[in-house]
């Protein structure tokens, strides 16, 4: 469950519903700018006893303006501090490029409205688990290529891989990819995206026969069915570590 830039009294509700519905994976990112309210509904239920803090799964993510080794720490200690909590149970870079960090904005833009682009990554994410800041630690939008280049140079590999599934862009060849790794994979936008109400009207809430599964695996439009691109982070194909430049 994630629920970005939704007012304060909204997440709060969200939290409710989801929790008392069963749910017990959430996930957040720094660049939602939602992890406080997260946090402070959270420790309302954690207060009650109505649920421990290791009943959940909790997930948030490196922002783009963070990928310096000097920087992994400050942000996962800003979003322990937000969500109120020692540790996440999953700490992810949310995207392979890295940008400048220019004050507290994190898309940092030049004069012509392009990413100010920072080329020289080099994150620290295996020292928040050797903290004990992290259980686990993962990626979200990498491709293989970049998968296998951190696997192969790893001491803690990466647990899990976030990435736009669906049945329109169902990604085969990388899921098949991270299994062969043992990288599990979560979908993100698995029924569309907000707004997309058509697509979820057809797929949601509904029983699937094999008839029914054969067809929705014929609706795999490759990378003309992605929905999230490098053309929402202009300037960002510019950047050695676009991911979205190979097919998978």
């Amino acid at each position: 469950m994630a629920e970005r830039m939704a007012p304060d009294e909204v997440i709060d509700s969200v939290i409710d519903t989801a929790l008392e519905a069963g749910y017990r994976h959430i996930d957040t990112a720094y660049v939602y700018g939602n992890e406080a309210a997260i946090g402070k509904a959270l420790k309302r239920w954690f207060d009650s006893g109505k649920i421990k803090r290791e009943e959940l799964f909790i997930v948030t993510k490196l922002p783009m303006v963070g990928l310096q080794a000097d920087k992994v720490e400050k942000y996962l200690n800003r979003s322990l501090a937000a969500l109120q909590l020692t540790y996440v149970d999953l700490y992810l870079i949310h995207f392979p490029c890295g940008l400048e960090e220019r004050g507290e904005n994190l898309f940092p833009q030049d004069e012509s409205g392009n990413l100010i682009l920072d080329k020289t990554t080099e994150h620290s994410m295996e020292a928040q688990v050797d903290a004990g800041k992290a259980r686990s630690i993962g990626l979200s939008n990498f491709n293989a290529r970049q998968i296998k280049r951190i696997v192969k140079s790893a001491r803690i590999p990466p647990a899990n891989l976030q990435v736009e599934l669906h049945v329109f862009f169902q990604q085969k060849e990388l899921v098949a990819f991270c299994k062969a790794l043992d990288i599990t994979v979560v979908a993100y936008a698995p029924i569309g995206s907000p707004g997309i109400y058509e697509f979820i009207e057809k797929f949601f809430d509904i029983t699937l026969d094999d008839q029914d599964v054969n067809e929705l695996n014929a609706l795999d439009r490759g990378k003309n069915g992605r929905l999230f691109s490098s053309v929402m982070l202009r300037g960002i194909e510019k950047h050695p570590e676009d991911p979205f430049k190979e097919p998978y």
